[in-house]
């Protein structure tokens, strides 16, 4: 069977891992879901969520110096395009969500891990964080969406060509306008928008998380530059919210060049905060 485009573009992208970097798929009750892991065995561990449509791999300009530290553990979500399936147990809600993500951790071994998503990963990592507060040692939150404050009305009504009609120059208009003058990396850029237009993806949404009733201590990255939000607004709104919380500005980031650019600035300001 020839390689489609998207499985290309994933398989050129896992090659920017570290050489190390171990592939695991682990099975639970909504299907196996792919975790790529590096780092030392005794590392503190890591798990990264990613946002909508990037997958696990977005993060290999930040797994290399993570990984001198931390047992990294970058997840393609259930429900998104990757080499996680979706089969069994139906995945409908938040709660199945927060239900999958248990099986993972239990399937990786991790009773307690420090959580980081991106985006819609950082929505998740919230309500995973309020689902079980005993599981996780320290959430950090990079550009999250439906958490502080909702999408802006532009950002949507740019996004609605590829929700509607998904295809690859519909996402790579979208990214080239929310990334205008940063140019991330050009091969996740192509795998991101092939990635909108995988069969059968359905990524599971739901209501506004309770932040303000997180317990354990929160890192809050914003990208100055985010389009899908006002920056300084929800920087702000954050402040308010979390009782142990740290709200940091990233300088000339936007909200889907992230992790990939700042990663120096991101991966320093994770570490002090995990450390």
């Amino acid at each position: 069977m020839s390689l489609s485009a998207f499985d290309r573009a994933y398989g050129e992208l896992r090659s920017r891992w570290p050489a190390s970097t171990e592939e695991r798929d682990v099975v639970t009750p909504y299907g196996r879901t792919r975790v790529h892991v590096h780092g030392p065995v005794d590392g503190s561990p890591l798990v990264l969520l990613p946002g909508g449509s990037a997958t696990g791999l977005v993060w290999f300009a930040n797994a290399p110096a993570l990984g001198k530290r931390y047992r990294v553990h970058a997840v393609d979500l259930m429900g998104d395009a990757g080499r996680t399936e979706r089969r069994g147990t139906p995945l409908k809600t938040a709660d199945d969500l927060t239900a999958w993500l248990d099986a993972l951790l239990d399937g990786l071994g991790l009773a307690r891990t420090h959580l980081c998503g991106h985006s819609y990963g950082a929505w998740l990592a919230v309500r995973y964080a309020l689902h079980a507060p005993q599981r996780v040692d320290r959430l950090a939150l990079v550009d999250p969406t439906q958490v502080f404050a909702g999408f802006r009305p532009g950002y949507l009504l740019r996004a609605l060509p590829s929700l509607i009609r998904p295809s690859e120059t519909r996402a790579r208009a979208f990214l080239a306008w929310e990334t205008a003058g940063v140019h991330p990396d050009e091969t996740w850029q192509r795998l991101y928008a092939l990635a909108t237009t995988v069969p059968g993806r359905k990524v599971v949404v739901g209501g506004r998380p309770r932040a303000a009733d997180l317990r354990m201590p929160v890192l809050a990255l914003l990208a100055e530059h985010s389009r899908a939000h006002d920056a300084v607004k929800v920087a702000d709104k954050a402040r308010r919210t979390l009782p142990q919380g740290e709200v940091v500005l990233l300088p000339g980031a936007t909200h889907h060049s992230l992790p990939l650019t700042a990663s120096k600035q991101l991966n320093d300001r994770l570490m002090d905060f995990l450390d």
